[in-house]
């Protein structure tokens, strides 16, 4: 690899180090196990039984994204983050979210930017059709500077389907498209772009106009984390969604891997039209399009496992639901995501 191109690893983000320690929280977790357990940690989210029916639960946060919209004084959609990338988890593993919970902390409570990030995630649990039943602000001066924030999201969904199902060689793979980064990768992004600036500096440039994006820098790295929960759950109803993945950290290899079974892995043909911003990161950053594709979404937030004979059905479902769909490739004898 070029010494001089920049990885996810020297932004401070070791994702093999944090895989190896999810690992081993597995086993751990496992020791506190009950029958009720369905699956637990390593998937999209943890499913329970619990009495007639199966509960799902899961919890992410929007990271390092808040560095941004601290800079660029707008914290309007982190909010829908914080329950896109939850809601998303439920809806891979088949569930309809029901309610979310959130945890928001900072150094010091700004009331204005507080009802900013709450109005974001009061929009988020609307588009995702959910309850916002409760949650935590703290306020922890020494923990975080005065303009710094955590959100991080809880949420338990209803399971409609198990997901992934019995998916086999042949089955298409599908892509939704994203809304752009999404809220992951955001540490290579400040590498790239904010690396050795001063405070105002960054200002300057996220406020900054770009021709080949069309709009200020701290808009595109700002816009919210797609919610595809009314898009997809009718498909999930249906029965016409075998798998589905949330293209989150790790991109498109590390998370459609996580729902393929022993003996299966997926031929990915890259087709689609990939975003703007991502060439621009991969430009300015020297990235290798390997590391490209471990750390972004590169353009695809969800992708979808069907059968070959409901393709057509599925794609003009969600068309009628003003999704841009792409395909991506299938799913084929051997191990892994293999692009061709």
């Amino acid at each position: 690899m070029n010494s001089g191109s920049q990885t996810y690893k020297k932004a401070g983000v070791d994702i093999e180090k944090g895989e190896k320690f999810v690992d081993w929280v597995k086993k751990l977790a496992e020791e506190t196990y009950t029958s009720q357990v369905i699956s637990g940690i390593g998937g999209f989210s943890g499913l329970f039984k619990f009495r007639d029916g199966v509960l799902s639960f899961a919890c992410d946060g929007v990271g390092t994204k808040l560095l941004i919209a601290s800079l660029y004084g707008d914290f309007s959609t982190v909010g829908i983050d914080a329950v896109a990338m939850v809601v998303n988890d439920l809806l891979a593993s088949g569930a309809r979210p029901l309610l979310f919970l959130d945890y928001v902390a900072t150094g010091k409570l700004n009331i204005n930017q507080a009802k900013e990030i709450m109005r974001g995630i009061k929009k988020g649990c609307d588009l995702a059709g959910c309850v916002l039943l409760g949650g935590e602000t703290a306020e922890m001066p020494g923990m975080y500077r005065k303009e710094e924030w955590e959100i991080v999201g809880f949420g338990a969904g209803e399971q409609v389907k198990i997901l992934p199902g019995e998916i086999k060689e042949g089955d298409v793979i599908l892509g939704l498209a994203s809304s752009g980064l999404h809220s992951n990768g955001f540490s290579l992004v400040r590498k790239v772009f904010l690396s050795g600036l001063k405070k105002e500096e960054k200002k300057k440039f996220l406020h900054s106009f770009s021709p080949r994006l069309g709009k200020k820098w701290g808009e595109e790295l700002l816009l919210p984390t797609k919610i595809y929960v009314k898009s997809v759950l009718p498909l999930i109803e249906s029965g016409d969604i075998k798998g589905i993945a949330h293209i989150t950290g790790g991109g498109l290899p590390g998370n459609l891997s996580r729902i393929l079974p022993d003996g299966l892995g997926a031929e990915i043909k890259k087709r689609w039209e990939i975003p703007i911003i991502f060439k621009l990161i991969q430009e300015k950053g020297n990235i290798q399009e390997e590391e490209m594709f471990k750390v972004f979404n590169m353009g695809v937030g969800l992708v979808l496992i069907v059968e070959k004979d409901k393709v057509r059905k599925v794609k003009e479902f969600l068309e009628k639901k003003k999704e841009k769909t792409f395909f991506l490739g299938e799913i084929v004898l051997g191990k892994g995501v293999k692009f061709t």
